[in-house]
């Protein structure tokens, strides 16, 4: 008879570690921590235990006194996790001497990010983007992963291991596809600008949806624009930008983009990978900044999506602010304490379709009340300029009067001399 084997592949089991500082409070630390936690739920990481370690001074070897490092690992091991997660950076010393104390796999908040990255990356931009934040970020561990073979000397007095010749070489490879990657992203940004240029040709208006990772951004696209972007309520749920068309009610249309969602201490090299996505929220001529109401973090989350925008140079856009997910939050009080702190504010329920309708219209507005519309008379023998005004302008309303075609629309400035003869 055939012997069976047991196939399951057991999820990683992880301890968090949050730290806790003179600069980071206990409530903010612990806040960080549930949120570590919910990270790593979201690669699939089992959490089997956690502890806020409080520290005055931090250690060159550990980062934590060695006497808290040993209680760190009694608790590791007595939940029988295979890693140590932490909620702060390592450095590529402290990583090591931690796999070493421990005999576990260490790793801190970036490295987690990047493999969720990477996990989610489908596209060849956003693959492109996660492998350049993987390489970054492991060139200065490389050593970690020779410690045996760094042992091992060999050939005449002098010359290099066999671990330090593996090191070196493993260094100007990993130094060559980062080149490599760079240049391919040049070559992604200039195919992004076409495409940014070709709709500004159109001349629609733009707005982009921001805000924290999982604040329901793709649902609200999908509900304002029909569209199929994919949704899932994980972190980091979507990478690349989608830009979706709405026809406006008073006619013409605008374009909508979703963005990749913000996180606190988002690593800096996934920052600089994913500049080229966050560019589209940059070029933007109107931004819709959305808020989870059911996350009691939510104050937070706009503070670090506002201070992304300032990094990315979209710290004055105009805004619209939105609360999101409000079926889920049973204390009104709250609501309506929000609603005072942002006058103007939306409240939003793509589940229930709440302020939907208002919203739409807000953007319609704001974005319009800036480019208001004209009307111009276009006589019979000139109506390939009828023509010209579909493709370039918006067109809000057409009619005949018998000599010549009416048209409103919003022209765009470059076209503003060529019509000028033409307004009635």
């Amino acid at each position: 008879m055939a012997e069976l084997h047991d196939t399951f592949i057991r999820p990683e089991r992880s301890y968090l570690i949050g730290i806790q500082t003179d600069k980071i409070p206990k409530h903010e630390a612990e806040s960080l921590l549930d949120e570590l936690g919910s990270l790593a739920a979201s690669l699939g990481v089992e959490v089997v235990g956690r502890s806020l370690v409080r520290i005055r001074e931090t250690n060159a070897a550990l980062f934590v006194g060695s006497g808290k490092a040993d209680e760190v690992v009694a608790a590791a091991k007595a939940s029988e996790a295979d890693s140590i997660l932490f909620d702060h950076t390592l450095s590529p010393v402290q990583q090591r001497n931690w796999e070493k104390l421990s005999e576990l796999k260490v790793y801190d908040r970036s490295e987690l990010i990047i493999r969720i990255f990477a996990s989610r990356a489908h596209t060849r931009e956003a693959s492109l983007q996660v492998e350049l934040a993987q390489l970054e970020y492991s060139l200065p561990r490389l050593a970690h992963s020779y410690d045996a073979l760094s042992r091992q000397r060999g050939g005449r007095y002098g010359t290099k291991g066999s671990g330090e010749q593996k090191l070196e070489l493993d260094r100007r490879e990993i130094e060559r596809r980062i080149h490599e990657i760079k240049e391919e992203l040049k070559e992604v940004r200039r195919s992004r600008e076409v495409q940014r240029a070709r709709r500004e040709r159109i001349s629609l208006p733009r707005a982009a949806i921001v805000g924290y990772t999982n604040a329901g951004k793709s649902s609200l696209l999908n509900a304002l624009t029909r569209a199929s972007v994919h949704v899932e309520d994980k972190l980091f749920a979507t990478l690349d930008p989608t830009t979706r068309r709405i026809a406006l009610k008073k006619g013409g249309g605008l374009l909508l983009t979703d963005t990749v969602g913000f996180v606190r201490n988002l690593p800096h090299g996934l920052v600089e990978a994913f500049k080229a996505t966050l560019e589209e929220a940059a070029a933007a001529e109107l931004l819709v900044h959305v808020a989870d109401a059911s996350d009691p973090e939510v104050d937070r989350h706009m503070e670090t999506t506002e201070r992304v925008l300032r990094e990315i140079g979209a710290g004055e856009a105009p805004r619209i602010f939105v609360l999101n997910k409000i079926d889920l939050v049973a204390d009104e009080s709250f609501l309506d304490l929000w609603r005072g702190r942002h006058p103007g504010a939306l409240l939003t329920s793509v589940k229930t379709g709440e302020g939907l309708g208002e919203l739409l219209s807000l953007i319609e507005e704001r974005l319009t009340e800036a480019d208001p519309a004209v009307e111009l008379r276009v006589p019979d023998n000139e109506y390939a300029l009828v023509a010209l005004l579909h493709r370039e302008a918006t067109v809000l309303e057409e009619r005949h009067d018998g000599e010549a075609t009416i048209i409103r629309c919003r022209l765009p400035e470059r076209l503003g001399a060529r019509f000028e003869r033409l307004r009635v």
